[in-house]
């Protein structure tokens, strides 16, 4: 095998001694947390409880304590803490993430490769003919027709002197994190969207079994009605109001099945199956178990937490290092490069003595003139880099409105339910009373129909009330930032480099 000239060997060796001496543009520094303690107004106080109805337990708000990776198991149900992790395991869009991810991270480590000297191997060989009438031999033979082989070895570098790579390597390796804290949004959104599906499923069917209840009792008001109108004791008005008010409780029960089939539809597209060969599992509110005790992260940790926020401050970094590219692209550009290899007629001369040759050399690229371009692209970068840092101030925004609002619902979901209960438990001591009077000949069979249909009405509000509590609950988790440093998979891949 040829062996390389001193001086090319030499160029190797000092070539990654060359680095920068000078890294131009701003070094990012991440952003402060906000200057704040409390989420809302007035601290969260102990939720109402409401005993005897799902979703009614009194909630608990402990500061500090940290969130579970799996916080959809508070809710104790089998079949949601399935559905999750096989949307964990399946769903496109969570792989479609990961992908992404790991795209970024071959980026990285393909501009990271800049920073070595860039070698490569040649070898041609050229059949020639010249014309003996006006040029010149070449080979020492004085053949007109010969075959040229040439093998070489080239070599090049471009010192890092501004740090153009090293910001560009920044540039690739902070837009890297974005895709990372991104995958993780995927990741939280979809444990959450999962567990949301699930609760409104149970909320719908549990409204359509309400519903036609309520639609059979409406059924036997309008039979006696129809009998009393028979012997003379009513009008036709009496029927017709009745037969209106049947007609709409049956008008009403259609979209509540479809917003139920469509949640299941939703499960099944979200754990990466196909409507079709979903299992059409049925779910009810009385099957889930309300968390007692949320855990309430501090102000200062939820920039930390969520990974929209982290995402927002990668973009940041992102665009902090390339104010340094920009900038770099106006300043001057060493490069350095050598070649060394032989001429050759023959494959058994290749290596003989008197064929080889080699060359070294250096360029240094100024820009004089542009038109501007280059100043403007600078300025370009500066504006850029103003925008996302007002992104992340809006995100980080969002972040802390997404918790308060979450905390608020929390709070008047409780006094809904407790007051929806209420309300309930008296139609139902009303119903009672009126089938006692029935019992006992007091009171006609119309009345007892007539109550046990506001006792239904009552309960159709508390189950809607019920559900807002499961689905607030579960809020809270996502906009607290869903635990996933507790999960490895997701931790690794955060603090990948």
């Amino acid at each position: 095998m040829m062996r390389a000239p001193r001086r090319l060997r030499a160029l190797a060796l000092a070539a990654p001694l060359l680095t920068s001496a000078c890294v131009v543009g701003p070094n990012f520094k991440p952003p402060a947390p906000p200057p704040v303690s409390t989420y809302t107004t007035t601290p969260p106080q102990p939720t109402q409880a409401t005993p005897g109805v799902p979703g009614g337990e009194a909630q608990h708000f402990v500061a500090g304590e940290d969130i579970p990776a799996d916080w959809w198991t508070l809710f104790h149900s089998k079949e949601l803490n399935r559905l999750i992790e096989q949307a964990l395991a399946h769903n496109p869009d969570l792989k479609a993430a990961q992908a992404a991810l790991l795209a970024a991270h071959e980026q990285t480590r393909a501009q990271r490769g800049a920073y070595a000297p860039q070698v490569s191997a040649e070898a041609s060989i050229t059949r020639e003919k010249d014309p003996s009438a006006t040029l010149a031999p070449v080979p020492a033979n004085n053949s007109f027709a010969y075959t040229l082989i040439t093998p070489q070895l080239s070599v090049s570098y471009v010192p890092d002197v501004f740090g153009l790579n090293k910001r560009t390597v920044e540039a690739a390796a902070a837009n890297e994190q974005a895709s990372r804290y991104q995958m993780i949004a995927v990741d939280i959104t979809l444990s959450a969207n999962v567990a949301l599906a699930v609760i409104t499923e149970a909320s719908l069917q549990d409204q359509i079994d309400t519903t036609n209840a309520l639609i059979g009792i409406d059924r036997q008001i309008l039979s006696l009605l129809q009998f009393q109108k028979s012997k003379g004791y009513i009008g036709g008005a009496d029927i017709a109001a009745q037969q209106t008010q049947l007609a709409q409780l049956q008008a009403s029960l259609p979209p509540l099945v479809k917003q139920r089939d469509q949640q299941n539809n939703l499960v099944a597209v979200l754990t990466g199956t196909y409507p079709g060969q979903s299992a059409g599992e049925k779910f009810t509110l009385a099957s889930l178990t309300l968390p007692a005790d949320l855990p309430l992260s501090l102000p200062s940790a939820l920039v930390e937490q969520r990974p929209d926020v982290l995402q927002a401050q990668a973009n940041m970094h992102a665009a902090s290092a390339e104010i340094g590219v920009a900038r770099a692209n106006r300043l001057p550009n060493i490069s350095l490069s050598a070649n060394a290899g032989t001429n050759a007629l023959a494959i058994g001369s290749i290596f003989g003595p008197g064929t080889g040759f080699w060359n070294i050399g250096g360029a240094l690229l100024a820009p004089l003139f542009d038109g501007g371009t280059k100043l403007h692209q600078e300025r370009a970068a500066r504006a850029t880099y103003t925008q996302t840092a007002e992104q992340y101030r809006n995100t980080v925004l969002t972040a802390f409105q997404n918790v308060a609002d979450t905390l608020v619902a929390i709070d008047q979901d409780a006094k809904t339910l407790k007051a929806s209960a209420a309300a309930t438990d008296a139609a139902k001591t009303s119903l009672d009373l009126s089938r006692l009077q029935y019992k006992d000949g007091y009171a006609a069979y119309l009345a007892v129909l007539n109550a046990d249909q506001a006792y239904q009405q009552a309960r159709l509000a508390q189950v809607q009330a019920e559900a807002d509590r499961f689905t607030d609950t579960a809020a809270l988790f996502q906009a607290l930032g869903g635990g996933w440093w507790h999960q490895p998979e997701l931790m690794s891949a955060a603090d990948a480099r």
